[in-house]
């Protein structure tokens, strides 16, 4: 399942409840620094493998849970597919419902349209956007 930017902002405003309702997972390395979706859980994608049944275990009551790198292309899209299956392996007997989704274009186009948002951005440092994703 693909969230857009806006279905995301969206989720974020409305009355659900962060952790709760939804969470988002950004999978990002060392490309993380300069800025976050608010309360967005890091878990690199260097290190994913490793923490992903804890995530699962974690998040096992949360409904909605939302993937993203910096372009949704490929960290973001095999962390939700291992977190859905190793959910699948862990929680066999499980019928607490839940969906998996990534967000579509990731957080460069996130951050791009929402970036002047406390309540959707955190962290953001223009410095870091400026030189590592214009090309300067």
């Amino acid at each position: 399942m693909l969230v857009t930017v806006q279905e995301l902002a969206g989720i974020m405003k409305s009355e659900k409840v962060p952790n709760k309702d939804f969470i988002v997972v950004d999978v990002r390395d060392d490309d993380y620094p300069g800025g976050n979706i608010k309360g967005s859980l890091n878990k690199p994608s260097s290190e994913f493998l490793m923490s992903v049944d804890q995530l699962v275990k974690e998040t096992k009551d949360v409904p909605l849970v939302i993937f993203h790198c910096a372009l949704s292309q490929i960290r973001g899209p095999k962390a939700a597919r291992i977190y859905e299956e190793t959910r699948r392996n862990l929680l066999q007997d499980s019928d607490i419902p839940h969906e998996v989704a990534v967000l579509r274009e990731g957080f460069t186009h996130f951050q791009a349209k929402f970036k002047d948002d406390p309540a959707l951005v955190e962290n953001w440092d223009k410095d870091v956007w400026a030189s590592e994703w214009s090309g300067q």
